[in-house]
Formats: structure tokens, C-alpha cells, sequence
């Protein structure tokens, strides 16, 4: 399997063999479920469906406890799709972070940021806004000001920096080291930040 899904713990820092202080992150990843394995006579291309993380019973639909009634698992809260593989697996497998991860080996990580809501140009692009308040001026300060858009071409181009939704967009972090693997406790610590807040699932792939 090129990949499993996680659960960002949170972070913290562990030293190095020459005393440096490392800031990392701790990723609760798995063990997941293979739930369905597509086939290219079925469905037109080959994976494996991946389940992670417990759901309750009374909170899932009866589509979904059909769904994964099949796969003889319970009830689980994300699903992910992997298409590149190399060893074979069958419905109900658990899928465990031995499988996929060592220490010392590269990973990119995939995950949803903080979702910030409707923001201004200040906290969403880092504008200045207008400095020192001056010759009259009132409540201008965080204001975007001119858009340079006049008779022609009458109309604001695609692309310009406004305010509008900040953050809850899907990032991927390209070759994070991974400096620790605690099989017995499905941890997986990472050097660095990824995207999203403690809780919120995350995608790791070799």
C-alpha cells in the first residue's frame, strides 16, 4: 500500500544526537481497513478503499453499515482511495504504519487547513493597509484600496487579491522526514508542521 490514513495528534519537539531541538508532529496513523478493492473488469481501474477511525453505530447510515458489513469491519469515519500498489490485499485486512513507513524515509502528507471563515486583506493576503492616520482619514486602515480598474477595462481581472473565504483548502507537505515509528501505538512522528488542526485527518504517502 503507497499510503494510509492519519490523525494529527498535535506537535512538539525532540532533540537531536547533537542537542538541536527538532519541531515535529505526532500522526496517529491507523490501522486501517481494506473496505473495497476495485478491480479494472468491475470498475474500470484498480485500488484499494481504505476506512479509518471508529464511528458509531446509531451516526452511520444504512447504505454505509451494508457498505461496511462486507468488509466485516465496523462502522469507520473516513474513507481513502490508493491506486498505486504493490503487494496484494483482500477485503478486511488491516492495513497497519509498519506496512507503509521507517524511520529515516521521506513522506508527503496531505491535509485540510484551519478554516479562518470570511477575512479581509490584511489577515488573507498580508497587506499593510494604509499607513498612519492622516489628513482626515477614517476607517481606512485595513482597507484594500484601490483595485486600478477604471473605464477600461471595466472590470476587476480574475485573480485579484480580495477578501473573501481564508483557509479550509486541501495542502499537500512534499518530503517530510520521518524521524520516529511507534508501531505499538500507530504514531508516526514526523519532522515539521502539516496542514490542518489537531484532530483532522491526514493522508500519508511514501
Amino acid at each position: 500500500m503507497p499510503g494510509l490514513i492519519g490523525k494529527k495528534i498535535g506537535m512538539t519537539s525532540i532533540y537531536s544526537a547533537e542537542g538541536k531541538s527538532i519541531p515535529c508532529t505526532v500522526i496517529e496513523a491507523g490501522p486501517c481497513v481494506v473496505t473495497q478493492v476495485k478491480t479494472f473488469e468491475k470498475d474500470g481501474y484498480a485500488a484499494y478503499q481504505l476506512a479509518f477511525d471508529e464511528r458509531r453505530d446509531k451516526n452511520t447510515p444504512n447504505p454505509l453499515k451494508g457498505h461496511f458489513k462486507k468488509a466485516n469491519t465496523t462502522p469507520k469515519r473516513k474513507l481513502y482511495e490508493f491506486q498505486v500498489f504493490e503487494k496484494e490485499y483482500k477485503l478486511g485486512d488491516s492495513v497497519t504504519i509498519d506496512h507503509i513507513v521507517s524511520e529515516g524515509m521521506f513522506v508527503d502528507i496531505i491535509g485540510w487547513t484551519k478554516g479562518k471563515g470570511f477575512q479581509g486583506v490584511v489577515k488573507r493576503h498580508g497587506f499593510s493597509g494604509v499607513g498612519g492616520q492622516t489628513h482626515g482619514q477614517h476607517n481606512r486602515l485595513r482597507a484594500p484600496g484601490s483595485l486600478g480598474a477604471s473605464s477600461d477595462p471595466s472590470r476587476v481581472f480574475k485573480g485579484m487579491r480580495m477578501a473573501g473565504q481564508t483557509g479550509n483548502k486541501r495542502v499537500m507537505m512534499i518530503n517530510l522526514r520521518v524521524l520516529k515509528v511507534v508501531p505499538e501505538n500507530n504514531l508516526l512522528v514526523v519532522k515539521g508542521s502539516v496542514p490542518g488542526a489537531n484532530g483532522s485527518y491526514l493522508i500519508i504517502h511514501e
